[in-house]
C-alpha cells in the first residue's frame, strides 16, 4: 500500500573537505569566525529527506507518495521520481521560489556544515495531504516548519498513523509545540543529539515519550540504535558495520526508508530497525543521497 512521505524535496551540492574542521577552526576565536575551505571534491545531487526516503522505498519495492513543494527549477527534479516510479501526484510547485538548496560540505572524518536555502520549501503548508483512503502510513521528516505542524494535525484528524522524525528541524520547535506532535503521532525516531534534545525542551525522559506513542527508536550510529516497542523495555538493536565508510549524507533518509516499510508490512519495530542499520550500513558506503542499489 502507498506511503505518504511528508518532506522536502532539494537539490544538494554536497563538498568535500580533505583535512578536518577541527584543525581549521580555533575555539578561543569563534567570535571573530573568518575560515575558509578548500574543497576538491563538488557535486550535485536530487536530496531532500522526502526524495531520499521516496528513493529508498523505491529500492525495497514499497510504494512512495512524497507531499512536497518544487520550486521553479525543479522539473528536473519530478522527471527524476516519475522515472523511479514515484507517485508524483502530491508534489506541487511554487512558481516564485526556487526549490530548496542544501550546501553541505564533509570532512576527512565525515562531520559536516551545511547552509540551506529553504525556497519553496516555505511553503509545503500550503499542500494539504490528500484525501484518499489507501494511505496505511505516513511520515513527517523534516520540512517548513508550518508544513510538520499542520500535516501531522491533518495526519491525525485523517487516522493515518504516522512516524514523528523531526531531524534537522527540530529546532524550529518549543516544548509544548514538539509535545503536541509526541501526542499525535504513533511513532518517533531521533538521533541520540536530537532525543537529548527533545528531553530538555518538553521535559519528558525517553521512557515517558515511549509511553504516550506505539513506538520509539533512538539511533546512534555504528552502535545500532534503541528501541521502546509498545510497552515492552528498551532493545538495544546492533549497528551493522560498513563495508567502506565512503559519505554519510543521506544515511538517516535511508533507515526512515527502511522504516516506513516495515511498518507498512506489519513488522514489529525491532525488526524494522535492524533492517534500517542494514540498509543505512549499505548507504554509507556509497556517494548521494540517492546513489545506492539494494
Amino acid at each position: 500500500m502507498p506511503i505518504l512521505v511528508c518532506g522536502s524535496l532539494a537539490f544538494d551540492t554536497i563538498m568535500t573537505f580533505e583535512g578536518r574542521f577541527a584543525e581549521q577552526i580555533l575555539p578561543s576565536q569563534l567570535h571573530i569566525l573568518n575560515v575558509s575551505f578548500l574543497v576538491p571534491g563538488l557535486r550535485r545531487e536530487y536530496g531532500g529527506c522526502a526524495g531520499n526516503i521516496a528513493y529508498g522505498l523505491r529500492q525495497l519495492g514499497a510504494q512512495a507518495v512524497p507531499l512536497a513543494m518544487l520550486g521553479n527549477d525543479g522539473q528536473e527534479y519530478l522527471d527524476r521520481l516519475a522515472s523511479l516510479g514515484v507517485d508524483t501526484r502530491h508534489v506541487s510547485t511554487a512558481s516564485e521560489s526556487y526549490t530548496a538548496q542544501a550546501m553541505i560540505m564533509t570532512d576527512r572524518d565525515n562531520n559536516q556544515i551545511t547552509a540551506f536555502h529553504p525556497g519553496a520549501m516555505s511553503m509545503a503548508h500550503d499542500n494539504p495531504v490528500p484525501s484518499r483512503g489507501d494511505i496505511t502510513v505516513a511520515i513527517i521528516s523534516p520540512d517548513g516548519r508550518d508544513a510538520m505542524l499542520t500535516h501531522a494535525r491533518q495526519l491525525h484528524r485523517a487516522g493515518v498513523p504516522f512516524v514523528f522524525d523531526p531531524g534537522q528541524g527540530l529546532p524550529m520547535f518549543n516544548g509544548e509545540e514538539l509535545r503536541q506532535f509526541i501526542e499525535l503521532a504513533d511513532w518517533v525516531t531521533l538521533n541520540d543529539y536530537e532525543a537529548r534534545m527533545l528531553c530538555d525542551r518538553t521535559g519528558l525522559t525517553l521512557d515517558e515519550i515511549a509511553a504516550k506513542v506505539r513506538g520509539l527508536i533512538v539511533t546512534l550510529g555504528e552502535q545500532g540504535c534503541d528501541v521502546w516497542d509498545g510497552a515492552h523495555a528498551v532493545v538495544r538493536v546492533p549497528g551493522v558495520a560498513a563495508e567502506a565508510v565512503v559519505d554519510p549524507t543521506g544515511c538517516g533518509d535511508a533507515f526512515r526508508a527502511a522504516l516506513l516499510h516495515g511498518l507498512e508490512q506489519g513488522w514489529a519495530l525491532q525488526r524494522c530497525a535492524e533492517l534500517g542499520n542494514r540498509i543505512g550500513a549499505l548507504k554509507i558506503a556509497s556517494r548521494g543521497g540517492q546513489n545506492y542499489t539494494l
